[in-house]
Parts: structure tokens; sequence; C-alpha cells
């Protein structure tokens, strides 16, 4: 590479796999500067004090913790961590959901996974909803789970993506919050907060980067942004790169939003406890009571709901999740609730979802997006990784590496 530059390499995106990038980066002796559009960095990893209460609107899990290349940087920044079987691992509350149900449904939820992998060994790609089974009693409820966990239905689910998904189910969490992780871990990093770039010009040298402040250049460029701002051009590229773009756009963010809810009476419920909304339908909510021991309600919604709810604003959550918790448990609840946090991350316009999955027949757009463009274009982020995409710590790897191809570029 040749030329006068600004920097060495330009990070677009604090989020966990920008921050990422940004440590290594510092590691390895290079200038470089971070740009964040948002006020804050952690991205879609973000916690905030809700009802006296440190709460993760978004990532609130270290999944694969036996794996996770963030548990040893937290321990080492302090943090506390909640090691417990997770909710979803246990019984749930029988109210609504009597306990031979939950048997049965988690039996035919284990008969889907092994259909999915069946088929994904098989080398198959499709719609994870054609193996949904022939006993359609519990659908709903498989596909609501889909929308939490995938943030969709099964069928806009590639079966070939998810089977690659990696999953130890050793799950831990954060007491402080996620999202004050990965800020504590940015803390000292040069970051440009309101920053939005809108254009890379790779085809110069060095490269080019247009935004909202002005036109930075740099030897190298990570971009760690959403696939939904790449599809919809938020970022554009010079030359143009209309395979990178369909890849990205075959990569859509699916949603997953979260409602916290403080509970009066709290101690009635064991902590770390879980209520099923409903078990015919897709469109319900699934909540997570006493998580840590807190006073508090997390209510998750997913997919196309989610989608529907936010049209409505927090309002129509906090009403829904209200309404199906007096169902299950009783009039007397309507009184011991109260909205103290709500998400939208559709509504978010530097992320337009949660987190990615692949479309069906699109399995191998992790890889496309993932790859390089010549010496000095570099892509990270959760949907780029070829195992651990929609997490944190897949994002995180991600960007480490992003880095480490700079500096070897150099």
């Amino acid at each position: 590479m040749s030329g006068l530059a600004d920097y060495d390499c330009i990070v677009i995106g604090a989020g966990a796999a920008g921050v990422a990038a940004g440590r290594a980066l510092a590691r390895g002796g290079a200038s470089f500067l971070i740009l964040e559009a948002r006020a804050r960095a952690g991205g879609r990893a973000f916690t905030l004090d809700a009802g006296g209460f440190p709460v993760d609107l978004g990532a609130g899990w270290l999944h694969s913790a036996d794996r996770n290349v963030l548990l040893p940087l937290a321990e080492q920044q302090g943090f506390a961590f909640l090691r417990d079987t997770p909710p979803w691992q246990k019984s749930a509350d029988a109210r609504g959901f009597e306990t031979s149900d939950q048997r049965a449904y988690r039996a035919e939820q284990g008969r889907f996974f092994q259909r999915v992998q069946e088929a994904a060994d098989g080398g198959q790609d499709f719609a994870a909803s054609e193996l949904l089974g022939p006993d359609a009693r519990w659908t709903p409820l498989i596909d609501a789970m889909s929308t939490y966990v995938n943030g969709t239905e099964t069928d806009r689910l590639s079966v070939l993506d998810y089977a690659a998904y990696e999953d130890t189910e050793v799950n831990f969490r954060v007491a402080e919050g996620y999202g004050a992780l990965i800020q504590k871990l940015g803390a000292d990093l040069p970051v440009r907060f309101g920053c939005i770039a809108r254009l890379i010009d790779h085809g110069a040298r060095p490269l080019r980067v247009e935004t909202n402040q002005g036109t930075l250049t740099a030897r190298a460029v990570i971009v760690t942004v959403p696939t939904s701002i790449i599809a919809h051009g938020g970022l554009r590229f010079r030359p143009a790169l209309p395979a990178r773009v369909e890849a990205a756009a075959m990569l859509p963010l699916g949603l997953a939003d979260k409602l916290f809810l403080a509970l009066d009476g709290a101690e009635d419920f064991p902590v770390d406890s879980r209520l099923y909304g409903a078990t015919d339908r897709t469109a319900t909510a699934n909540y997570h009571i006493r998580p840590f021991g807190r006073p508090l309600i997390e209510a998750y919604f997913g997919g196309q709901f989610a989608r529907e709810l936010e049209a409505g604003g927090p309002e129509a959550f906090a009403d829904f999740a209200i309404g199906q918790i007096v169902e299950a448990l009783g009039s007397s609840y309507r009184a011991r609730l109260t909205p103290v946090a709500c998400s939208s991350w559709a509504r978010d316009p530097f992320a337009l979802g949660s987190y990615s999955h692949a479309l069906p027949g699109h399995a191998g757009a992790r890889a496309v997006l993932a790859k390089p463009e010549g010496d000095g274009l570099f892509f990270a982020g959760e949907a780029v990784s070829p195992g651990f995409f929609s997490t944190v710590h897949g994002a995180w790897e991600t960007g480490e590496r992003a880095a480490e191809d700079a500096l070897a570029a150099r």
C-alpha cells in the first residue's frame, strides 16, 4: 500500500467486533480510529439502569461459556457471573403448561433438532419449517422459540446455517451487564462517536472513508456494521461490491426484543424461574422471573410478532405482557407490574434488527461476506462468524481476526 494516510486502520463500528479489533490493533502498535454512529460503544450489547438494576436490552448471555473468549477478559475486569442453569434448561411454571406437556414439547423439539441435523449432514439446505414434523401440537411453540433464539420463524431459517451454530450449552450471565462489559473493554480506545460512515472508496490508495464529519483516510478499513446496514445501502462501497451486498441481504437481522417489568412481591416466585405466555401460538412472549434474584420479569418477544408490537411502541409490549401474565396468574398481578425498560431493535437506525440468520439456500453467504476485499478492506461482526454467529463472542473473534489480517497487510 502506498500514499500518506491519516491512520493505519479505520474501524467502522464500536460494537463487540469493533472493540475487539481496536484492542488487537493497539497491541500491534497500529495507529487507528474507531468510528461509531451512536453516542455509546457496545452496539447491540446495551446495558442500562432499570428500576435500580442493570439490565441488558440486547445480548445478555455468555453462550458456550466454556469456549467463550470474553469470559477470561470479564474475569480480569472483575465482573461477576451467574453460573447456574439458565431458565430455558429447567422446567417452567406449570400454570397453563402442565409438566407432562412440557416433557412432550421438549421431546418433539428434540426430534425437530435431530431432523435438522440429519438434513444438514446430508448437505441439504431448505427452510427448517419443512422439518417440523407431522404432529402440529407443538409447532407454534417451536416456532416461537425460534424467534427468541434466531430472531425469526423457521420458514425463513436455513437448515445448513441453523445446524452450523456451535453451542456447548454452557451459559453464564454477567451480573453488571454484557453491554457494560463491552463498554469497559473499549473504554481506553480512540472512538469518534456520532460519526456515521457513509461510503468507503477502496479503489483509492490510501482508502477513503466518507462520513457525516468529513473524509478520513487509512491504509486499511475494518467494517463491523450489521448486515442490514450494508444490504440497505446505509454504507456504500466504491467500486461497488454487488456480491457482498447480496450476501448481506441473504443474512438479514432477525428480531428479538425485551421488556422489563418491575414485580412487586417478587419473593412469591423462585429465583430464575420461567413462565410460558402461551403454548398454542407463535405470537406470544416468554417470561424470565427474578433474573439474578431481582424483583423483575424479563419478557422475550421475537420475529414478526415483535415487529408488529414495535409499531405500537413500548406501550404495546407492556400491554400485551401484562395482559398475558394476568391471564396466567390472576387479576391481582395487574397492580404488581410496572414497565421499566423496553428495546426496539428493528427501529434502531444503526441496527435495524437483532442478529443475523441465513435465508434458506444461502448458508454460504457468511463465507462470502467474511472474505477480505484485496489487502485493505476487511469485514467482521457476528454475521461473518462461521459457527458463533448471533453471539457477542462470535463478533469478538471475527474482530480480532480482521485486525490481525489488517496488521499483516501493512
